[in-house]
């Protein structure tokens, strides 16, 4: 888990989740945050700057995606539903 202190964090119970216009992964959990009512603000790495540079400083070096990005400053890399839930109780 690595900090984030050059980001904004997102707001209590919801997450930053950064991702790609063609990443099925980011459609699928997108989809499954959405039915489980948890909040997100998606940033494309592909078109925010400096947002691709945060992805890799939290996945060694690579544009792994989706990367979410929590409230306490972690982040979690294609994470599943069940730890989404769990990290934000």
């Amino acid at each position: 888990m690595s900090s984030a202190p050059e980001r904004t964090l997102p707001d209590a119970g919801t997450v930053t989740m950064f991702t790609t216009t063609w990443c099925g992964y980011c459609r699928r959990l997108k989809s499954q945050m959405d039915r489980e009512g948890i909040g997100y603000t998606e940033v494309d790495i592909e078109r925010e700057p400096g947002s691709a540079e945060y992805v890799m400083s939290v996945n060694g070096g690579n544009q792994t995606v989706p990367t979410l990005l929590f409230p306490d400053g972690s982040a979690a890399t294609n994470p599943s539903i069940g730890e989404v839930r769990d990290r934000l109780a």
